[in-house]
């Protein structure tokens, strides 16, 4: 493996304003929920492609739900886990059988849930509904059981790009998105080139995205063939914002013997043993928070309908410290940025140079 050198949402308008793909592990932990909790409220969750097991997104989600147990604000056994089938066709249906089944507080976990549950949620008033990454109170501003909590991913991904420009020898570096043309996933990549180049106005950025629908999050092959090819074209460093697909990354770096930087979960600790010296950091996306805190409101009866956004200043999100190659100079010069932001000293672009 290279040796660091240090060197100092139309859809889319939609997508930009809600602003907002990732600390390391999940406040709470994991599932307990001996005794008794503060309430019975019954929450139900839709998951999107790629379900569990994706070891990013929708396990982020699941890590927020089982922190409420843990805590005791629910029971397990007042919750339910609906996953997507292979494209997606029936998130609508997974949100209708949450709300017949009568679940109060129901996740669509994904943007891609927003249109329909903004037709969908009018029908079931006295149920709430929350929307990672939504856009459903654009689509519908009468709701008033929807909130649409999204998060400032630009953010988070301008602090691995100050650490893919410091560990960068080649002076190229890449980006792998997911689904292109939403304006979502265009802020990583915004938010990751100009962190990098506030380290070396020079760097180059080579781009790939996988493609236009959210099966490019569900293909893990094709994103590791265009992540090899931009190891062959000189980058070292590549950071992935692709859900699933972003596993074909870490089988790529190995291959290259490079970089990678990880998204939404701390994924140097689901990496295989030879892919984990490799995953320098993650873009942390606090999807766990945005769950735990809104089940919080609602167990509280203080369910927050419309636009809520997470980022660093809300510890929305943030970076991962769990391989210790990521030097000290890199974190205190990502720690350092990120006090700028949040002092509104720096202002971190959403949409990528042209």
């Amino acid at each position: 493996m290279r040796r660091l050198s240090i060197k100092t949402l139309a859809l889319s308008a939609v997508l930009a304003l809600a602003a907002a793909a990732c600390g390391t592990e999940a406040p709470g932990g994991g599932g307990g929920g001996d005794g008794e909790a503060e309430s019975t409220l019954r929450v139900g969750m839709a998951l999107d492609v790629g379900g569990l097991g994706d070891k990013s997104f929708n396990d982020a989600a699941k890590r927020g739900l089982d922190a409420a147990v843990s805590e005791g604000l629910i029971t397990e056994e007042n919750t339910e886990l609906l996953e997507a089938n292979q494209t997606g066709s029936n998130r609508d249906d997974n949100i209708v059988n949450l709300a017949d089944q009568g679940f109060e507080l129901i996740f669509g976990i994904g943007f891609a849930f927003s249109e329909g549950v903004a037709e969908i949620a009018p029908d079931y008033p006295d149920q709430s509904f929350g929307i990672i990454d939504g856009f459903a109170t654009f689509v519908n501003a009468d709701a008033t059981n929807i909130a649409d909590l999204t998060f400032k991913e630009h953010e988070g991904s301008y602090l691995v790009g100050i650490a893919a420009a410091m560990a960068s020898e080649s002076g190229t570096i890449g980006f792998l998105g997911g689904q292109e043309g939403t304006g979502l996933i265009e802020k990583f990549q915004a938010g990751y080139e100009a962190g990098a180049r506030s380290v070396n106005p020079d760097i180059e950025i080579l781009v790939e995205y996988i493609g236009d629908s959210t099966q490019a999050f569900v293909n893990p092959t094709a994103g590791e063939e265009l992540s090899a090819a931009m190891y062959d074209d000189g980058a070292d460093v590549v950071y992935h914002a692709a859900g699933q697909s972003g596993l074909g990354l870490f089988k790529a770096a190995v291959e290259a013997d490079s970089w990678a930087i990880g998204v939404d979960s701390d994924q140097y600790l689901t990496a295989s043993p030879e892919e984990q010296p490799l995953i320098l950091t993650s873009m942390i996306k606090r999807v766990d928070t945005a769950i735990l805190e809104s089940i919080r409101q609602t167990v509280e009866g203080a369910f927050q309908p419309g636009f809520q956004a997470f980022g660093i200043a809300e510890e929305g999100v943030g970076y991962s410290d769990s391989n210790p190659e990521l030097t000290e100079e890199m974190k205190a010069a990502m720690d350092q940025a990120s006090e700028a932001i949040v002092a509104g000293e720096i202002t971190v672009p959403e949409e990528p140079e042209a």
